[in-house]
């Protein structure tokens, strides 16, 4: 195998592309961090990479503007140099299973990273955001969800699924028109290409079956997704974002909303009601349990909140 350096890093996104089966947006990413090592480094082959090689490259990337958030808004976060060396440390294990010699993986360790807060809202906002309005048609007991717009059923479908499922919005997006609504569960495909199950509760079923009913009055929907926007095109990250935005506001939530702060919501309603970790890492498709591990200190917090509420009083 050729020891240069950069048909290395070819036959690694590769590698990545084809054995591992990682998504073009995910090896667009290791291309991008590898290339700025490299540009760094200046380096020819693999054996030139040493530790102080990699203390420079952090050195470096701690003193890096993070010019995405603008003039003045500081250095690149810890997370974000992170992304840098974790696709470095999976260059050296590909190397390292290639028998090519060069840094040991294992040598390189990560940032240490905050444990980032959760911007949760209170259940009681959150029932608020949840609960379907009619608005002024409330008043009328005599109307039927049935009459509503399509564009409110889809809303309400929407908020529902991503509550009952605890899916990220891409996932969401993702979704097709064969889901079986007369099953509880379905597998979707998370990050990194991996399958897990999901659950529909009630609510979010009838919601989707009211949806699909006003959808197929729709003339010439020649699209296989689940939901679509108003064209009939298929729903994207931003107009998911831009409903929960809206309605957050209509409903005098001061708190930001996003669909992160459901799948956060999804996670904390399950500890708080008895659920072990271990299998909200399964229902969140977290592939480390130190990444659900944040929820357990929301819940921890909560708790204490609920004895100095109600002990001793």
């Amino acid at each position: 195998m050729s020891q240069n350096i950069f048909e290395l890093k070819r036959q690694f996104l590769e590698y990545l592309e084809i054995e591992k089966g990682r998504s073009l947006s995910t090896i667009a990413n290791y291309d991008r961090y590898l290339k700025k090592f490299l540009n760094f480094s200046k380096i020819k082959t693999p054996t030139e990479i040493n530790q102080s090689i990699v203390r420079d490259f952090r050195l470096f990337l701690n003193r890096q503007s993070n010019f995405k958030k603008g003039i003045g808004a500081g250095t690149l976060s810890k997370k974000t140099q992170n992304y840098y060396l974790t696709a470095l440390r999976a260059f050296l294990k590909y190397l390292s299973k290639e028998d090519i010699k060069s840094l040991a993986p294992e040598k390189i360790e990560l940032a240490k990273v905050e444990m980032r807060d959760l911007d949760l809202i209170s259940p009681e906002e959150f029932q608020k955001f949840m609960n379907f309005s009619q608005g002024k048609a409330s008043t009328k007991k005599h109307l039927l969800v049935e009459a509503l717009p399509c564009e409110k059923i889809r809303e309400q479908a929407i908020l529902e699924t991503l509550f009952s499922t605890g899916m990220r919005i891409s996932e969401l997006c993702s979704l097709n028109n064969d889901l079986n609504l007369n099953s509880d569960e379905f597998s979707i495909r998370g990050k990194g290409g991996k399958v897990r199950i999901v659950f529909l509760s009630d609510k979010a079923k009838k919601w989707i079956r009211l949806y699909l009913k006003e959808k197929n009055k729709k003339p010439n929907v020649q699209t296989d997704a689940l939901f679509i926007v108003n064209s009939g095109k298929r729903i994207y990250p931003r107009f998911v974002q831009r409903i929960i935005q809206t309605r957050s506001i209509k409903r005098g939530i001061s708190k930001k909303i996003t669909p992160h702060t459901i799948r956060h919501f999804f996670a904390t309603d399950l500890l708080r009601n008895g659920a072990d970790i271990r299998s909200v890492q399964m229902l969140l498709g977290h592939s480390s349990i130190n990444t659900t591990q944040v929820y357990t200190n929301i819940s921890d917090k909560f708790l204490k909140d609920i004895h100095k509420k109600f002990h001793s009083k």
